[in-house]
């Protein structure tokens, strides 16, 4: 059996400098040490969103660099200290792409061209959830080009009147408040799309923990379904799920492929686990007694008793749900114990799914407040 799995290209976020973490001076160059100041709240932002799954990205057009009109030895005293303060916040850059023509030259290198950028438009990162951040126009509009999404970093009255149409389609977020940014990002982070094709299944499941529940699924079993339709609206979370399978053999492909599309999903949409509850636990439900009890700690272990009286519920064997939770466990990388008790076997293993669901909830939460890894260990 082939198994070719693609997972999510990162994101990245272009940044820029003048205008946008720097004050920008009235004369547009900053140039000697007593022009530089960061606007405000900026490096508080920043020190959060370098916790997020983004790769962040320096991009500045500084007219005439090297030129008698800007000397090189002018700039880069300046910049050095801003880099410098930065990193002793835990600031850092991937890349810095300076473009140094001026306005005139129309160079394709210059913002909004996207020449110095065409590396990161090979396919390597997905673009389509990436952001521009920046303060003026031709920033939303290097979001137009590059096909990503802009933040722009003025009062929502100010971008009303300075931008095209196009430019307003682009645009994502429009505060003079960077405190707001990071916090949209922070909302916005936590996406994952894995696409698992093997010679028996095509599966593509999307899954956002900060969404508001949209819930799209179709596995071609419909009990199925009906149980995967538990995630969204228990665990608060948003889910497309959709998956091509060899159901004229039988079920088995079709179940256990799409749960561990689904925990790898899962898995990449936690990143590094920064601020979550970590566990979760949840209690009776309904006439059933289902518990389950979970740690997203990065070590597998699943433990299942969960004794049924029928073959099928619907058009869906009861044997392989043992299977698809410890499938699912195994590619979320957690441990996973369940135990349900009742008469009824569709409110049992409903009971059981509300109850991952429930579970899985506490444990995505994430305290904004608090953006450490819950391990002494410092990572999981």
């Amino acid at each position: 059996m082939t198994d070719t799995t693609s997972s999510t290209p990162r994101r990245v976020l272009f940044i820029d400098r003048d205008g946008t973490i720097l004050r920008e001076p009235a004369d547009e160059q900053i140039d000697a040490l007593s022009k530089l100041s960061f606007l405000p709240h900026v490096i508080t932002a920043l020190r959060q969103i370098m916790t997020l799954d983004f790769e962040p990205v320096l991009v500045s057009n500084q007219d005439g660099l090297g030129t008698p009109s800007f000397p090189e030895d002018t700039f880069w005293p300046a910049h050095r200290f801003m880099l410098d303060t930065l990193a002793g916040e835990d600031i850092y850059f991937a890349r810095e792409h300076i473009d140094r023509t001026f306005p005139a030259d129309n160079a394709p290198t210059r913002k909004p061209g996207t020449a110095m950028l065409t590396g990161y438009m090979d396919g390597s990162r997905d673009l389509t959830r990436s952001f521009v951040i920046g303060d003026r126009a031709t920033d939303v509009q290097l979001a137009c080009n590059l096909g990503c999404k802009a933040i722009l970093l003025q009062r929502p009255e100010a971008a009303a009147t300075m931008l095209t149409p196009e430019q307003h389609a682009a645009l994502a977020l429009a505060t003079d408040n960077w405190l707001q940014v990071a916090d949209f990002l922070r909302r916005s982070s936590r996406h994952a799309v894995v696409q698992r094709r093997t010679a028996e299944t095509d599966i593509c499941v999307e899954v956002d923990l900060d969404g508001m529940g949209e819930t799209r699924i179709d596995t071609g079993l419909h009990f199925y379904d009906h149980m995967l339709a538990q995630l969204p609206h228990h665990a608060g979370l948003s889910l497309v799920c959709t998956c091509r399978g060899d159901l004229e053999v039988d079920e088995h492909h079709t179940m256990e492929d799409v749960a561990l599309a689904l925990g790898e999903a899962l898995r990449q949409a936690l990143g590094d686990k920064r601020g979550i509850g970590r566990y979760g636990f949840a209690l009776p439900m309904d006439e059933c007694d289902a518990q389950v009890t979970l740690d997203l700690g990065g070590r597998i272990d699943f433990q299942w008793d969960v004794p049924f009286t029928r073959e099928y519920v619907g058009d869906t064997p009861t044997e392989m749900f043992k299977h698809v939770f410890g499938s699912l466990a195994a590619a979320l990388h957690a441990n996973l114990h369940i135990t349900a008790r009742g008469e009824n076997n569709h409110h049992l293993i409903e009971g059981v799914w509300k109850a991952f669901a429930r579970s899985l909830r506490q444990a995505i939460t994430r305290n904004v407040a608090d953006h450490r890894v819950p391990s002494s260990k410092g990572s999981i």
